[in-house]
């Protein structure tokens, strides 16, 4: 697999339509995605002392992070509006092979800061609410 660049790996947000749409969150410098998986220990005396797992058991979840300059796009705007009502909506993840993860995220924080001599930065937090598909 060929390097892939990335400023090419954007976050989008739907914009709930029966026939969904996505638009790139503008002003987007840097994102992150994990993939979370959570352990369900079942170690007992016949385990010589090892740590054994349970295959599959866990809660899977995905983490999302992206934090840019301020730009008061109409994608920002949704997202902060997201935000602030708490809602669940479809956001994705999109690579430069045009590969995604997609599904149900909500944001869980929204910061913005600013230096007097900078630009206006914000970041967020999501986190998966539902099935996460890659596609």
């Amino acid at each position: 697999m060929a390097a892939q660049k990335g400023k090419s790996m954007v976050l989008k947000i739907g914009d709930g339509a029966t026939a969904e749409a996505f638009t790139t969150i503008g002003g987007m410098r840097t994102n992150a995605l994990t993939i979370n998986g959570e352990t369900v220990d079942i170690t007992d005396k016949d385990s010589n002392g090892w740590r054994e797992l349970l295959e599959q058991a866990g809660v899977k979840s995905v983490s999302m992070t992206g934090a840019g300059v301020f730009k008061d796009s109409a994608s920002e705007g949704t997202a902060r509006t997201a935000a602030m009502n708490q809602t669940i909506d479809n956001y994705r993840m999109q690579f430069q092979d045009g590969k995604y993860f997609a599904g149900p995220f909500q944001i869980t924080s929204l910061e913005y800061t600013g230096e007097y001599n900078g630009s206006r930065q914000f970041s967020m937090s999501f986190e998966s609410a539902g099935t996460i598909t890659y596609v």
